[in-house]
């Protein structure tokens, strides 16, 4: 085949690829602005809105490396294209849900079709392209979710206002046959190897990562230690506490078994040889405290700009557009920096812009008013800064892994990311709702109104995550409770804000284990044998 043709064949398999990273990342963030909609209309509370979240994110977190090992087994194509179906089929379910309930359910579901195609992206990109190609590749990829991570809030937000939520799941279908068929035309098939499933591992992680999710979305409600607001306990305890401790328990267990089969020989999900490779091992570490403070902020944004600052639907999604647009002034500049400036060095640079600007988010938030501007700006920079850290991060990480086991590695790369994501998004979306309904009673305490009635008006706005404030406010006996919902939001957004960017300057330090000048890769047989 000629040299040209291969080439744009190459660039085109990366386009479905990109693509179908987009429908994962998307679907991950837009939600956040159609959230008031489906609150609405199918008469949830703000736990199961934590659901609709956090379902789709440990669903995806706890099949990852099911799916890396099987890209290695059955090839990293077939995977791919039969995720790319399977999430068109989820999203048509979640499109059409009747209730909460279901809803969660297809969130689950497309859990599993998005873990089908993060790990087989990054073993494809691994697959197809090397040397300056691959770098270039990484950061169109990296660029991809920054950019979705913004895009998706625009749609969501669009069809909020002038179609239906369910158009923001809707609208998947058609773009999964386009994936579909551009994969089978231009993404070369993928080499296979022999081996099994390590189906007792796989139980593990998927039990353990559950437990600790169920922990930290259900704490506020159930009680941390001791069980809350009359909930059923066992010997006093809350179930959350139990949970935590178990999913603790459970992912020792994983860990334990997969180094146990790594030393024997055995056929891990996980094979721990793989963190003597200093770079992905020091990588892993940074990489899963970079997904704690990266995009949970995001999934609170759009409730402050709602409910505090009154934007629409549409006007929240656009909002986040300059994130998007500093994405992809990051991806353009990195193909120009990466003869000057090392990979990690990219990551280095994009962590500190990132935690810079949520500080900067955590006084625009705290202020008496946050124009329009303030938010763009700072949203901008942290844009620059996803661009530059997302794009490299996975690059530097896999950098030395060994051909035969980049779909294992690639997969081991992406739970990390995104355990350190789900847990993100879990543990400041709890945060965010805490401070909202501790502010508004302490707000409240000490005026006219009754401590009984403080308690139900805090209940009332924060199992609506703030969609109670606009009637609130409508109503001159309660716009007081109103006033102090906006500043419980707008502090809320604070805290989470100087949480996050604690995070990701700790991810930045973490880099730091990160060897600057990579060793040669190990050979195939010292790591297998």
């Amino acid at each position: 085949m000629p040299a040209q043709s291969t080439t744009a064949r190459k660039w085109w398999g990366l386009v479905a690829i990109a693509l179908g990273v987009s429908l994962i990342v998307v679907d991950t963030t837009i939600v956040n602005v159609i959230t008031p909609s489906v609150i609405e209309d199918l008469a949830i509370n703000s736990s199961q809105a934590q659901w609709i979240q956090e379902s789709y994110a440990i669903t995806f977190a706890a099949m990852l490396l099911v799916f890396g090992r099987l890209a290695d087994l059955i090839g990293a194509r077939r995977i791919f294209a039969a995720g790319v179906v399977v999430f068109g089929v989820t999203s048509l379910l979640a499109g059409l849900a009747p209730n909460g309930e279901v809803l969660i359910l297809a969130r689950f579901l497309q859990g599993v079709g998005g873990a089908m195609l993060l790990p087989t992206s990054l073993s494809l990109l691994n697959q197809t392209f090397t040397g300056r190609e691959r770098g270039q590749a990484f950061a169109v990829w990296g660029s991809t979710i920054g950019a979705a991570t913004a895009v998706g809030p625009v749609i969501g937000g669009w069809f909020a206002e002038h179609a239906s939520w369910r158009w923001a799941f809707g609208i998947n279908v058609p773009l999964v046959v386009l994936i579909f068929v551009l994969t089978l035309v231009f993404i070369t098939p993928s080499p296979r190897t022999a081996g099994r499933i390590d189906v007792p591992g796989a139980l593990l992680s998927m039990a353990g990562l559950g437990a600790l999710a169920f922990g930290l979305v259900e704490g506020r409600t159930y009680g941390w230690v001791t069980a809350a607001n009359g909930h059923a306990d066992v010997a006093g305890l809350s179930p959350v506490f139990l949970a935590l401790v178990a999913g603790v328990v459970l992912l020792g267990l994983f860990g334990w078994r997969q180094a146990r089969l790594s030393r024997r020989g055995g056929q891990p999900l996980m094979d721990t040889r793989l963190f003597t490779i200093s770079s992905f091992r020091n990588g892993n570490i940074a990489t899963v405290i970079i997904g704690l403070g990266e995009f949970g902020i995001i999934a609170v944004l759009p409730l402050w700009l709602q409910f505090t600052l009154d934007y629409s639907s549409l006007q929240a999604g656009v909002a986040l557009l300059p994130l998007a647009i500093g994405s992809f002034a990051a991806s353009g500049a990195s193909f120009g920096l990466a003869e000057k400036v090392s990979a990690l060095g990219l990551v280095r640079l994009g962590l500190a812009l990132e935690a810079v600007a949520l500080v900067g988010l955590g006084i625009v938030a705290g202020t008496t008013s946050a124009p329009w501007w303030s938010i763009a700006i700072v949203l901008f920079v942290y844009g620059i800064g996803v661009g530059f850290a997302t794009a490299q991060v996975t690059n530097v990480v896999l950098a030395d892994i060994p051909a035969a086991e980049a779909g294992q590695g690639s997969g081991v790369q992406a739970t990390f990311r995104q355990l350190g994501s789900a847990l993100g998004i879990a543990v400041l979306t709890t945060v965010f709702f805490s401070a909202l309904g501790r502010d508004v009673k302490d707000t409240l305490s000490g005026g006219p109104i009754p401590s009984d009635q403080i308690d139900r008006f805090a209940a009332t706005v924060t199992d609506s995550a703030g969609a109670a404030i606009a009637p609130l406010a409508a109503d001159p006996a309660t716009a007081a409770v109103a006033d102090a919902a906006r500043d419980a939001m707008a502090h809320g957004i604070a805290i989470g804000s100087y949480l996050a960017a604690g995070l990701l300057a700790l991810g930045l330090l973490a880099t730091l284990l990160i060897p600057a000048a990579r060793p040669a890769p190990e050979p195939v047989e010292e790591l297998v044998h």
